[in-house]
């Protein structure tokens, strides 16, 4: 589906799952050079969830998005089985000389995205969205199932079987992209990278260590231009 109405030259509607996280931010800034962009963003009792807030929100006025959809969910917090919701599970300091994703680690939030994107599904039919973006990534990420390609081309079809016109298209333009390529990619397109955040345990500065933030270090270290956010330990 083109991003541009033929008959009176306007930018179509797009759904941005918007984290406020480096993937979701690059994500959004694509979605705002092409689309008409709206941002949905979820708290669900994750241990950064004001910060990834105020993260988010930040991003989606510094890109001029049209809205900002804030939901608060209950569900994970309540069923547990996840460090990123359960406060009984420690977040895992990364390993230090074995890859990172080579296991799904307990910060997997069981089958989150599928409620995500059923979210945005449901206020992409209500705003006549024909495009969802959401910034997952399979190389250099933390082994998440839910990040793959074939779980989207799944979802795409119970998009085009569950709802009215059947013609919602789900994109995720980074998910074959290394961390790297993606903060290349960021940086082309003035994605604000300094309101971003990605870290699972610190609020105030991030720690340095867990998988979201060495994958982040390493990716920005490799793209060859530093983190413009701060940091518990010095980098």
């Amino acid at each position: 589906m083109s991003a541009t109405d033929s008959l009176n030259g306007t930018r179509q509607r797009a759904v941005v799952c918007l984290s406020g996280g480096m993937d979701s931010a690059v994500c959004a800034a694509l979605a705002a050079r092409d689309y008409q962009p709206y941002a949905l963003h979820f708290s669900y009792g994750q241990r950064t969830e004001g910060r990834e807030l105020d993260s988010a929100r930040q991003v989606a006025q510094a890109l001029d998005f049209r809205d900002f959809l804030h939901l608060k969910i209950d569900i994970f917090r309540r069923i547990g089985g996840s460090a990123l919701t359960d406060p009984a599970i420690a977040v895992p300091k990364a390993p230090e000389h074995s890859p990172i994703g080579q296991s799904i680690p307990v910060t997997y939030v069981p089958f989150r995205n599928a409620h995500f994107l059923a979210a945005a599904v449901s206020w992409a039919e209500v705003l006549g969205a024909g495009t969802i973006f959401i910034g997952a990534v399979e190389q250099d990420s933390s082994g998440y199932p839910d990040c793959r390609p074939a779980y989207y081309q799944a979802f795409q079809q119970v998009i085009r079987t569950g709802t009215r016109e059947g013609d919602i298209e789900i994109s995720t333009p980074l998910i074959h992209l290394r961390k790297s390529q993606i903060v290349t990619l960021g940086l082309e397109l003035n994605a604000p990278f300094n309101l971003t955040w990605s870290c699972y345990s610190g609020a105030e500065e991030a720690c340095g260590e867990c998988d979201s933030c060495i994958l982040r270090l390493r990716a920005f270290d490799e793209a060859g231009t530093p983190d413009p956010i701060p940091y518990v330990r010095p980098i």
